[in-house]
């Protein structure tokens, strides 16, 4: 059983000691975060990008992952230098009227991200199986139920770095198979447009990338290795550390999101077709690149619905549990009710969806509005002296942590205004 996490956890504290191989204790929580990012929302969104401008919307893929990795960088700070999730610290450092309100729409963002993990598992059970979409959603809940309620963080991290894997060297398979044009790829990624009616594409790449659960839960997994959070010298090591850490799996995710856009573009919008359904982009790869590669992607993608449906769920075991001012700990009948509350609810919400391909991309939506309300919470925070003592931000990491959450709301109003208009 789980021996987790948190400010509970007094006993078996780690003091690392120097060595070559030192930061491999260290690799992990991102890698976990990381596949909240690669989850079946980005596949939606990703391939509707690709197969919709080409190369063109690339560049927001590198603009959100850089956005992630300062925000994920700045909330695994917070984790290291108080032992609290940003769950628990918004609890007891804002006053519960502002706070649980808040966290609540945070709640409702980790059942929109379930949703898209849930139903894109579902999606690839009926691509390989041929089981329909709600019996594979009913499937993939009950399995990702039983692995958070029976297995311990380290188990899970194990899977999780399993599954990237498994979906990181699916697409290196499936860009072998095709031709990219990487000078014009390589623009398109530092060099930003908006063509005509991409602003809902936009905004769902921009919520599938950065993420609001993921700023929560990282906030509590880093905590997973229990260092000494008395001894200075280990939580500036460990900060350091993090970063790292953080960096590299970021930056895995940009990768495999990036391929998703390429392979859409060298195929879909090299050949006119419109992407409507996952369904149909793995019937229409067949053809275009023979069966092996419609099997890979089906595989590849129940692996990123499963591994994210279980980080959503514990996103939201976190957040709930912060509500109460407790960590996360599975044995807790609120850590529990929290991975409920988001599994359940997306399930019936998925009995609902007639067109799943637009449930995942309006899901991502939904996660890019919620998002600025987290930033912003994340900011007051981490920026505070009363909660992060010497270790708060700096004025300019302040200032571009609030210019991220500005450009965020900033896309969100163009997004309604374009709905609007």
């Amino acid at each position: 059983m789980l021996d987790f996490i948190g400010k509970s956890s007094q006993t078996a504290k780690h003091h690392p000691k120097p060595g070559g191989l030192e930061i491999l204790k260290y690799i992990g929580p991102g890698l976990l975060v990381t596949v909240g990012f690669i989850d079946p929302g980005n596949w939606a969104s990703n391939l509707a990008a690709g197969a919709d401008y080409g190369y063109a919307l690339l560049w927001m893929v590198t603009l959100s992952t850089v956005m992630l990795i300062i925000l994920q960088h700045n909330v695994a700070h917070l984790g290291i230098a108080t032992g609290l999730c940003l769950s628990e610290a918004a609890m007891t450092h804002l006053r519960p009227r502002v706070a649980r309100p808040i966290l609540w729409t945070a709640m409702a963002a980790s059942v929109s991200t379930s949703l898209a993990e849930i139903l894109g598992g579902a999606i690839a059970l009926e691509m390989l199986f041929d089981i329909p979409v709600r019996i594979g959603a009913a499937m993939v809940t009950v399995f990702v139920g039983v692995m958070l309620f029976t297995n311990s963080y380290r188990v899970i991290e194990r899977w999780i770095i399993a599954f990237v894997s498994v979906i990181g060297l699916s697409f290196i398979y499936e860009l072998a198979l095709v031709d990219i044009e990487w000078g014009e790829a390589a623009r398109a990624w530092v060099t930003p447009s908006f063509p005509d009616g991409s602003m809902v594409v936009v905004m769902s790449v921009l919520g599938a990338v950065v993420m609001p659960h993921n700023l929560f839960l990282h906030s509590e997994v880093i905590q997973s290795r229990r260092w000494d959070l008395e001894d200075d010298r280990v939580i500036r090591k460990q900060l350091r550390y993090e970063f790292l850490d953080t960096s590299l799996s970021m930056l895995i995710g940009w990768a495999i999101n990036s391929a998703m856009i390429l392979l859409a573009a060298a195929t879909f919008f090299r050949e006119g077709t419109a992407v409507n359904e996952l369904q149909d982009a793995s019937t229409l790869l067949q053809p275009l690149l023979g069966k092996s590669a419609a099997v890979v992607f089906a595989i590849a993608l129940l692996f990123a619905g499963i591994a994210s449906t279980i980080t959503s769920g514990m996103a939201a075991g976190s957040i709930f549990a912060g509500i109460y001012r407790e960590p996360y700990d599975i044995k807790d009948s609120h850590s529990r009710w929290g991975i409920l509350i988001s599994l359940l609810a997306a399930l019936a919400l998925i009995m609902l969806i007639r067109n799943p391909f637009m449930g995942l991309l309006y899901s991502q939506m939904a996660l890019s509005i919620q998002l600025p309300v987290t930033i912003f919470l994340q900011v007051r925070l981490t920026s505070s002296g009363r909660v992060m003592g010497k270790y708060r931000n700096r004025p300019s990491t302040k200032w571009l942590l609030y210019t991220l959450g500005g450009i965020v709301s900033a896309l969100n109003v163009a997004l309604l205004w374009s709905m609007v208009w």
